[in-house]
């Protein structure tokens, strides 16, 4: 890859008392990322808060029949489409998502956006357009008639994961559910057993709690239930379901 964008001219070779170390990274697909590794430049950095969208807020604004999703790869992006006056869109970073009545109304809010970046000097991969289309993915997540599911890749990769032998599998396995715990009913009490053993305090040690916990998890992601929007209006009968025990409390409307 390197000597690749070294033949184009993109990079080359110099001396210098700084260095900005490259470091490419392998993507799903096959191809290469390149990244810089700043963490010891990160390390002497103030930080500096960036406003970047709740993924929540954004999830329940998707209410759209048809979407299009064009997935970018630079930075400053929202103000190119505010220059543009690009139609409307929500946008996380450097994912995009327009909709619609109608997949010809979809197509061509899409496809403004498109040129407007197209003409800031953004390059669009067309590989990463997707739409129009009542189906879905954005921010890791399945939309499909107005309501957000689990993805399938998702389910079968949590289903597929083997018992934690050590404190880090443990936790690699809640993060990989956590995401997805507003599909699961009493998620905290189920997953209450796998914490324990993940606590500084606590030593090691899968028992039969923590074997049942894990099973139960996995069996709740694989047949969770999709969500949608909160229905109103006078014929409509929303109930709030609550519960408490000793591992926790937990909700669900």
């Amino acid at each position: 890859m390197i000597r690749e964008l070294e033949s184009q001219g993109v990079v080359s070779k110099t001396h210098s008392p700084f260095n900005s170390p490259i470091w490419p990274v392998r993507k799903p697909d096959g191809e290469w990322r390149l990244t810089v590794d700043y963490r010891a430049l990160n390390e002497v950095t103030p930080p500096l808060s960036a406003a970047v969208p709740d993924m929540l807020e954004l999830q329940y604004e998707l209410e759209s029949k048809a979407a299009k999703c064009p997935t970018i790869c630079h930075g400053l992006i929202q103000a190119a489409l505010e220059k543009g006056e690009a139609p409307e869109h929500l946008q996380y970073i450097d994912d995009i998502i327009v909709w619609g009545n109608t997949a010809a109304e979809v197509f061509e809010k899409g496809k403004k956006i498109i040129q407007i970046l197209l003409e800031a000097g953004f390059a669009i991969k067309k590989s990463k357009v997707k739409g129009p289309a009542h189906e879905i993915q954005f921010l890791g997540i399945k939309w499909q008639d107005r309501r957000r599911q689990i993805p399938t890749e998702v389910i079968n990769k949590i289903t597929a994961m083997s018992p934690p032998t050590n404190k880090k599998e443990t936790q690699a396995f809640l993060g990989a559910i956590s995401f997805w715990r507003m599909h699961i009913p009493e998620y905290s009490q189920i997953v209450s057993p796998l914490y324990l053993v993940t606590r500084k305090k606590n030593d090691f040690h899968w028992g039969p709690e923590q074997q049942q916990a894990f099973a139960q998890i996995k069996q709740e992601i694989a047949h969770a239930v999709a969500l949608g929007p909160v229905r109103t209006g006078p014929d409509v009968k929303n109930v709030l379901y609550s519960a408490a025990g000793n591992n926790g409390l937990s909700w669900s409307l």
